[in-house]
Order: structure tokens, then C-alpha cells, then sequence
């Protein structure tokens, strides 16, 4: 469901003039259905945090399946987690142990390539972001400069038969996955690529940080990758700001982006190639922990101060211009830290979210 498919076939009813949906997929999803439960059957973890959808089926991992990174342990201990799971994507599904690793303690951030179905797992505690072979065994890991990677997000490049899966949008044919940092407010680009080969550099940082513990932690977060145009999406839940780097695979210089204390300003190497620019500052982004980016280009941001009003979501145009908001969980204390979506069109667009209150994942559908 992209602007100009939607445009063609319903003409300017639910977009602006620049081509983008304005169509709510909040609005349309009405019905909410329980997934299933994120507690590991082998170890008792629980705490859902990071969560992803498998895009191909290759290598045992099947298209549409959901894997969650749990943050705590059996006892509920933040940052102690130390699990990723599967699960189907219909109700009453049963967890499945994808990985468990010490090297993924404090899971916080789970993402998968849609080439290789290769699953990589940030560790917020260990400070390193772990990558998994379709079995679930460790294949290699990345540490320094990262410290606390808190969100991680693949960004696959190729032509040919997945091309219509994985377009090559990217200056230089690769494979990357950014990483984020809660400590040093940082963005780490770890991959390789026809530019170097196990490319691996902090490409930009000065993002805010509160160097809070457990739940508690905000900073960059929630990395959502845009095939078209080649955007990398960042929340910051202390400057309650969404922001994004265009060109982002052309991201090739140590800390080629600086953002500025206010999180609105931005101080770029190579402006005329790479920089970045403001989404949305302020409200209704209210100390903002995760995000998807939904089929039709849209974001969708899961707030993390529900004291006012319950754990709230937050639909936005790329342009920043907010479609709708929703509480999903009336509670006081906050609860989705994440967030994904699945479809080809509008109408059949879902969206996935995880709750530590009950220890699942849930799903909005139309």
C-alpha cells in the first residue's frame, strides 16, 4: 500500500497532495486479539520488549512468525532477560525458544534479514548486539563502541528474485543493521558491504540520553529503515522527538551526524548526501520507547509516560502530521515497548504490540 498505489487506485480521498496515505490504519483496526504470551517455557523470561516480523521463509523461519526479545528474568528483573522467542502470529499462540544467550542479557531489540533470515539480538546489558544464525546459534558478535544498544534494525539491499522483497534502494549493495544506544546516544552501522567489507562504525551520535535503569532508560530508540527513499526513522523519548537520516545506507564516515542538544538540529559531514531532518517534536509524542513503520509508510510511535492517560499510540505521516491516537493499555505504568506491523494494503495492515503487564503480544486488526 504505497502513496502512489493507493493514489491510482482511489485517487486523492485519503492522501495530500504529496502523495502520502493519510489513511488511519489506528482508525481501522479496531479489534484488539491476543497473540500469545512471551514467558520462555524453559527458563520463565518474560518482559517483552524488542519484536519483529520474519519478511521470507528461508531456513526454518517462516514468513509472517513474530520474534520478541524478553528484557527480564523469571523473577521479573529488568535487563536480566535473556531470550528470544517465536510465535505465530494467531491467537493463543505458544511461545517458541528462538536463542538464549548471555551475550543478548537485557535483550532489548530484535531484528531480522529478510535475506538470510539471520536474526540479530541487542543486549542492553551485555552491551553487545548478537547475531543468529535460522537455528538460533550465535554466529558472531559486535561490541565497542556499542555500550547499552537499546533498538537494532536491519537494512537489506538486493536486486533480483527478492527484489520486490528487499529493493535496492541502497547507494552500495549491502546488508547493514544500525544499532542504537542508550548510554553514549549514539547510532552504531554494523554490516558489509561493496564500500568495505565487515563494515562496522558509530556513524552518528548526540542524541539524548537520561541514563536511567531498567524500564526505565530512554534515548534512541524504536530504528524503523525505509526502502523508499532510504530513510532511517529514530525516536527519542527524552526530547520527545521522532527524527529521521535520509540516504541513510550512504552512511559511511564516523559520527557523520551530530544531533544537537534540542534533538531538532543536526550537524552533517556531508549534508548535500546524508543528514537528518524532524518529523514530529512534541506533543503528542510523550517520552516516545518504540515504533513501527507501517506498509504504507506511515509511523506508528508507542509512548512511555501513560501516567496521564494509559500506554498510548501515536500514528503519524512522514511528513509528521498525526493521523490519530489510541490507548491500547489504560494503565498507569508503562507497558509497550514494541512495536510491528504487517500487510501489502491498507485494509489488511496489522499492527503488533508487546505488553509487560500481561507478558504478551497483542494485535490491532481491522
Amino acid at each position: 500500500a504505497n502513496p502512489e498505489s493507493f493514489v491510482a487506485r482511489n485517487g486523492d480521498l485519503s492522501s495530500d497532495a504529496r502523495g502520502y496515505d493519510k489513511m488511519s490504519i489506528l482508525k481501522q483496526d479496531t479489534k484488539h486479539v491476543v497473540i500469545g504470551s512471551t514467558v520462555d517455557l524453559k527458563n520463565g523470561d518474560q518482559g517483552p520488549r524488542g519484536l519483529a516480523v520474519v519478511k521470507t521463509s528461508i531456513g526454518g523461519l517462516k514468513k509472517g512468525q513474530l520474534l520478541v526479545c524478553n528484557f527480564a528474568n523469571a523473577g521479573g528483573a529488568p535487563a536480566t532477560g535473556s531470550t528470544i522467542e517465536i510465535l505465530n502470529p494467531t491467537p493463543s499462540s505458544k511461545p517458541t525458544q528462538f536463542a538464549q544467550n548471555n551475550d543478548i542479557e537485557g535483550c532489548s531489540g530484535v531484528t531480522v534479514s529478510p535475506l538470510s533470515d539471520f536474526v540479530y539480538g541487542a543486549g542492553r546489558t551485555s552491551g553487545v548486539l548478537a547475531e543468529f544464525n535460522t537455528k538460533g546459534i550465535e554466529q558472531t558478535t559486535f561490541g565497542s563502541p556499542l555500550e547499552e544498544p537499546l533498538s537494532d534494525i536491519d537494512v537489506s539491499c538486493k536486486s533480483g528474485p527478492l527484489s520486490k522483497v528487499v529493493p535496492n534502494s541502497c547507494s552500495y549493495v549491502a546488508e547493514y543493521v544500525f544499532t542504537s544506544d542508550a548510554k553514549t546516544g549514539s547510532i552504531v552501522s554494523a554490516g558489509a558491504n561493496s564500500y568495505a567489507s565487515d563494515f562496522y562504525l558509530q556513524v552518528a551520535t548526540g542524541f539524548a540520553t537520561n541514563k536511567a535503569s531498567g524500564w526505565a532508560t530512554l534515548g534512541p530508540t524504536g530504528l524503523q529503515y525505509a526502502h523508499k527513499g532510504d530513510v532511517l526513522y529514530i525516536a527519542d523519548g527524552v526530547t520527545d522527538t521522532v527524527v529521521k537520516f535520509t540516504h541513510a545506507s550512504d552512511l559511511l564516515v564516523k559520527n557523520e551526524i551530530i544531533v544537537k542538544p534540542n534533538g531538532t538540529k543536526f550537524k552533517c559531514k556531508h549534508k548535500k548526501t546524508t543528514c537528518g531532518e524532524v518529523v514530529k517534536a512534541g506533543s503528542p509524542l510523550d517520552n516516545p520507547v518504540a515504533m513501527t513503520l507501517l506498509p504504507n509508510g506511515n509511523l506508528v510511535v508507542a509512548n512511555g509516560a501513560p501516567a496521564s492517560g494509559g500506554n498510548e499510540l501515536v500514528e503519524m505521516t512522514p511528513k509528521g502530521q498525526v493521523l490519530d491516537t489510541e490507548v491500547v493499555d489504560p494503565g498507569t505504568v508503562p507497558a509497550i515497548f514494541g512495536l510491528a506491523a504487517s500487510g501489502s494494503t491498507d485494509s489488511e495492515t496489522v499492527i503488533y504490540y508487546t505488553d509487560i503487564n500481561d507478558n504478551s503480544v497483542h494485535e490491532l486488526e481491522p
